[in-house]
Formats: structure tokens, sequence, C-alpha cells
């Protein structure tokens, strides 16, 4: 049963002790999608299973006839009869959903799914998925939208053809790499997205037989094969959390062992935090935070190896930790500062200037009633309640738990002051 968290309490704390970062979500539901590409096992360790999008990708797997088993850092994928070409989901949706169309377009010949979900980002609200629509279109399929749900039909498969992205999209990436596995032919993938998790994603297709060759930011070259194997295959850890975990040791004046720690993805976030006051030294199974003062930061989000706009709103905490004026420019989401407005409530003191978020820091935080809008928006209150005097209470918590593998037990085991309130009956 998939259980959504209503509500945290956050209560000031200073963390202490050890934390294991988990696999990462933007991958593990990358390989979840792509496990539809082949008829046989797939196993992954490493892998996030408390998070709550990954349950629900788990899911809708054995809706389209695959069986998960599931423990408490694996899942093994079987296969016995080919999946459907329709996702017939009832539930909430998530974004993945979109690679899902792509893996059962190229295995199947057609594929049907909700509408995607997932964060509302920006003022907006919007996340297009024009760009999946035009490389589907591009390797030879039909695309339409029939009610809430989006179709694609490729009978006679799908064929190789040069895909020009006209931006360094990360889904869209990812799902020309799913496509081109199985399309007939040679896929080139121009002005791609490299990031941790596509390279994850490829490796993973490539120990299942897949063709793929990276040529940098220049474009992904794969050559379709006939069908792809089972694999077993290791969750690479998650950036983000390993970041929080890092940030939430700084501003809590704590003392922290992250293990697991992907240093190589982390480098340019790393310097900007080594300068911003994070005093942290690698030790033999991650790295070792002991504290620091946090100081102003100024950055922008960008492409891989920049500061991916998932840490932004992370970021916007550290400054309101630090004295004096912190900016931020989100260049792949502008205006993805809803959460400003509810570390408002808290005595976060901004302003937004264009696409200019200013975070005068230094002013004492107090606890309040709040709400997650977005995944990294919960994120970045829950740092916020751990510095703040009093009591603070997100509602929309499950947004955290989509992302954050086991947060309340692992926050707890360091001294956190998280938990999920009882529910009101009456």
């Amino acid at each position: 049963m998939i259980r959504e968290s209503a509500a945290y309490a956050v209560r000031p704390s200073r963390l202490e002790g050890s934390v294991t970062v988990s696999g990462a979500k933007n991958s593990a539901l990358r390989l979840l999608a792509a496990s539809l590409l082949t008829a046989e096992d797939v196993h992954l360790t490493n892998f996030p299973s408390a998070l709550l999008d990954a349950q629900i990708h788990a899911e809708m797997l054995k809706v389209l006839g695959k069986t998960c088993t599931v423990g408490e850092t694996e899942i093994v994928i079987r296969e016995s009869a080919p999946p459907s070409s329709a996702l017939d989901w009832p539930g909430r949706s998530i974004r993945n959903t979109l690679l899902i169309l792509g893996a059962l377009t190229a295995r199947t010949g057609a594929g049907a799914v909700p509408l995607p979900g997932g964060c509302s980002i920006g003022e907006t609200g919007d996340r297009k998925y024009d760009l999946h629509v035009m490389l589907l279109e591009r390797l030879g399929a039909r695309v339409y939208q029939d009610g809430s749900m989006l179709c694609a039909e490729a009978p006679r498969g799908l064929i190789g053809a040069d895909i020009h992205l006209p931006i360094r999209s990360t889904g869209a990436t990812e799902n020309a790499i799913i496509c081109g596995s199985l399309a007939k032919g040679v896929t080139t993938i121009w002005n791609p997205h490299i990031r941790p998790e596509i390279i994850d994603l490829i490796r993973f297709l490539r120990s299942m037989g897949a063709d793929i060759e990276v040529l940098g930011q220049q474009s992904i070259v794969v050559r379709g094969r006939d069908g792809l194997t089972g694999t077993r295959y290791d969750v690479l850890p998650d950036n983000v959390e390993a970041l929080t975990w890092l940030m939430a040791s700084v501003i809590t004046r704590g003392d922290v062992e992250i293990r697991n720690f992907p240093m190589v993805d982390l480098e340019v976030p790393l310097i900007f935090l080594r300068e911003s006051g994070a005093k942290f030294y690698t030790g033999p199974d991650g790295i070792i935070v002991r504290g620091g003062t946090p100081y102003p930061v100024e950055i922008s989000t960008g492409p891989y190896p920049g500061i991916n706009s998932d840490m932004q709103p992370l970021f916007a905490v550290y400054g309101a930790c630090a004295q004096g004026e912190s900016r931020l420019i989100d260049l792949r989401f502008p205006g993805r500062y809803q959460y400003a407005a509810e570390l408002a409530k808290m005595g976060v003191e901004s302003e937004v200037s264009g696409n200019l978020l200013k975070v005068t820091g230094g002013r004492p935080l107090k606890g309040a009633r709040v709400r997650a809008a977005d995944l990294r928006a919960g994120a970045a209150l829950v740092l916020a309640g751990l510095v703040a005097d009093g009591e603070t209470m997100i509602e929309d918590a499950w947004q955290i738990d989509r992302g954050y593998c086991n947060l309340i037990a692992k926050m707890s085991a360091l001294g956190g002051r998280v938990t999920v309130p009882e529910p009101v009956v009456g």
C-alpha cells in the first residue's frame, strides 16, 4: 500500500552521526522505465524502494504486466507476458510516464500513458512535453492525445534518425536514448544533456546489450538492437540528497559523516559551498562535515556540471542562514521561487526581481505552518525548520516523500526532530 504523508513537524535540531545516501530518484525512475525494453529479468540494487514515486512507478509496471519483488534496497522485475501497450493507471501520474510511452512504443510499436504529472514548477506550473512528441515523430511514430492519454503508434517499429534538441533537455535526451536502443538503424541525439543520471541510464542500457556512444555535449549515437537482455545493476547515489545532508549539517553546526557521497558528480556545487563557509573533508566512506559558518552565496543554475535547478531552493535556505545578501538565478526554470513565499512565513526576507531571487540572510527564523509546493521546496522547508525557533508544520509532505528515501528515519538517527503528526480524529 502506498502511503502519502500529510504533514511533517520539524523542530530545531543539531545533526550529529552518520547517514548513507540512497540511490538516486532521478536515475532509479529512468531505469524502471527502461526495464520495459526487455523480457528478461532486471535486478536493481541500491534501489530507493521507500520513495513514493518509485513505489508508484513499480505499481505502473505491474499494471503493464511486470512482476516487481521489492526489498529494502533492491527490486527484481520479471515478465511473464509482453507488456500491454496502454498504461491504464487511475492514480496520481508522474512525469516519468513520458519515458514509459517511449519504451512501450519502442518495444511494442504503440503506447498510451496518462498525461504526465509530478512537480508544479514556476508560476505557470507547466512543464511541457513537446520535445518528447517531436522526438517520437522524428523516429516515425504518430503521436496524438486521446482525452487524458498521450498516445503514440509506430506499427512498423521506430526508425533511427537525427534528433536535434533546441535545449539541453534531460527528459528528451533520456527518451531519445530509450527509443533509439530498439529503433531500426542509427539514432543521433544532437545537443544532449549530459549529466550523471543520463550516464547512469546509458551504463544500464549498455549492460543490457545496447550500443550507445557518447560524444560529450555534442551528440549521443545510439545504434538500435533487435532486443536487449536482462541485467543486474547498481543505482548511483542521489546527488541532491547528498547536498541536502551537507547543507543541513552546516546550518545546524553539526558533525556528520555522509556515506556513499557522489563526490565526482558534485564538483561545482562543492566549490561554491566550500567557498561559502562549509567545512567538509574526504573520509574513507564519503565525506565528513564539521559544521562551518554559512556565508552568502551567488549562484545560477545550469546544465551539468553546473548547479542543478533542483539544488537551488536548498541554496536559498543556506543563504538565509548567512549574514548578508545571497543572489540566485534559475536559468532552467525561470521563476522557480514559489517556496520563497512559504519561507517568508518563517521570517526569511527575500525579493524577486525579474529572474533574480535576492535573499537577505541573518534574520532569526521562526516556526510556522507552511506548504510544500513541490519536492525540492519541501526539502528547503525542512532545512529551514531545523534552524527555526519553535515548530514548523509542513503540509503536503508527500511531496518530500517523492524524492527522499526514509528521510524521517535518517533524520532521527542524526538527532533531527522531524516527525509525522498523528492525524486528528473527530
